[in-house]
């Protein structure tokens, strides 16, 4: 999987959450929001990957990539190098700070979970807010 394919699945799932939420389809509308970030953020992963050299500067970075197959936010954050530059954004930004919490507490297991109106909406917000949104933050680093 390429960085553009990536890129346009995040697209695509976005799109697939705002429909779903439209039909009252919270729990599955949840799960899309969370799994178009982990699309973006392996993007970003692919990117660092293809530009930094961390594969060759740093050899516990290579031994670390077995993680990349991870659903972590978190950790995909860590991968792609942008640990230092998206912790000053939120610092410097209260309401991308607010939707970063939001937006972590997703999992790959919430597939199987029960969502309530009010986390999928507030999930699709604190992705696709503008300008705040975590998606629009990833968008301008992959």
């Amino acid at each position: 999987m390429d960085r553009k394919r990536l890129q346009n699945l995040a697209k695509t799932r976005i799109k697939d959450a705002k429909a779903l939420l439209g039909r009252r389809r919270w729990s599955a509308a949840y799960y899309f929001c969370g799994y178009a970030i982990e699309c973006a953020l392996k993007s970003c992963l692919l990117r660092h990957l293809g530009e930094s050299g961390a594969v060759f500067g740093d050899e516990k970075y290579l031994r670390r990539l077995t993680e990349c197959w991870t659903h972590d936010l978190v950790k995909l954050v860590n991968l792609a190098g942008l640990d230092a530059e998206f912790g000053r954004a939120r610092s410097d930004n209260a309401a991308l700070l607010n939707f970063w919490n939001v937006a972590k507490e997703w999992e790959e297991t919430s597939r199987y979970e029960e969502h309530t109106e009010v986390t999928a909406r507030a999930l699709y917000e604190a992705v696709t807010h503008n300008p705040d949104g975590v998606l629009r933050w990833i968008q301008s680093h992959w």
